[in-house]
């Protein structure tokens, strides 16, 4: 009998291989490249991919023999759960894998935004050595808002209790009782705009939260706000936080993720008040062995015939990262 052949569309870590166990046929594709991409898939029974393979329905399509996706990290923005479905391919993915992960970068942000760090330490390198120029501003006593207090968003409460910041959240699928064990009190939304001093985002991108952090949002923030989004990019309209920050309404922002990705050119980047970083809140060792092997795991269950846990059609937080309610 012919072994199972599973296409690995991106690297992952070398515990996932051994995680698929040696009675697995791996292949390897290159899935950022859609006509090799294309070309693989109709001998896989199952890919696993990362954030640069898109498995839209022309991709479900092609793999014939296709029985599972395997998307190794939380967010499925690159994966059309509906067509999946509709072709009885299942979908699995890593949600707690990076949360870790992710909470330490919002941590390094939010003190990277305070305290100017990256752009100092890029001045002096050139030889210029300016200590006034780049007087930041303490986390101590200010007021942190949470948008979205989920997995991740209880994490940085957690940690940012320590930097004795006062914790405000915003997320209505949060039970208050939630929010009272990490400390944190909960608000509508235009509260925490008006009071936080600084502002972190932790929400899965969906047809609600595009764009919700925009116009609006961005002219009822407290003045001098500083912002981070580790999140998803589209959450924060960029356009108009160039322009909020530009008009100094917002003091300064850090930002992992973007609209469009790979973003190499942005307004954002002429900004000398903006920290910015490549999608990194997975980037670490840790983080990508966890959700190679998790999703290596699922995919070999669910080629077994056994039952997958982490199966999308059987959560209803398939691309968040917020407890179970």
């Amino acid at each position: 009998m012919d072994k199972p052949v599973v296409l690995m569309a991106e690297e992952l870590s070398a515990a996932a291989v051994t995680a698929l166990g040696p009675d697995i046929d791996v292949r390897h594709c290159a899935g950022a490249d859609r006509e090799a991409l294309l070309a693989a898939l109709p001998g896989a029974d199952a890919v696993l991919i990362r954030s640069a393979t898109r498995m839209d329905a022309e991709a479900i399509a092609a793999g014939t023999r296709l029985k599972v996706i395997g998307r190794a990290g939380v967010g499925l923005d690159n994966v059309d759960v509906a067509a999946a479905t509709r072709a009885g391919v299942m979908v699995v993915n890593a949600p707690t894998a990076n949360v870790v992960s992710a909470a330490e970068l919002t941590v390094g942000l939010l003190l990277a935004v305070a305290r100017n760090i990256p752009q100092a330490g890029a001045a002096l390198k050139e030889g210029r050595w300016q200590r006034s120029r780049y007087t930041g501003v303490e986390l101590s006593g200010k007021t942190l808002g949470i948008i979205g207090l989920g997995r991740i968003g209880s994490l940085v409460a957690r940690r940012m209790a320590a930097f004795d910041m006062r914790l405000l959240a915003y997320d209505p699928y949060v039970r208050p009782e939630h929010a009272a064990r990490s400390g944190v009190r909960m608000t509508g939304l235009d509260e925490l705009l008006t009071e936080a001093d600084f502002l972190t985002v932790h929400l899965p991108r969906t047809s609600e939260t595009t764009g919700l952090i925009g116009f609006d949002a961005l002219h009822k923030v407290k003045p001098g706000v500083r912002l981070v989004n580790a999140a998803r990019g589209g959450i924060v309209d960029e356009g108009e936080l160039y322009a909020a920050l530009k008009e100094g309404r917002v003091a300064g922002a850090a930002v992992d993720v973007f609209a469009t990705e790979p973003c190499t050119d942005s307004p954002l980047f002429e900004l000398d008040n903006v920290v910015v970083t490549p999608h990194l809140g997975a980037g670490t060792a840790e983080a990508q062995e966890r959700a190679g092997t998790a999703v290596a795991t699922s995919v070999r269950q669910a080629l077994s015939g056994r039952p997958v846990p982490e199966a999308v059609d059987m959560r209803t937080d398939a691309a968040d990262t917020r407890p179970a309610p």
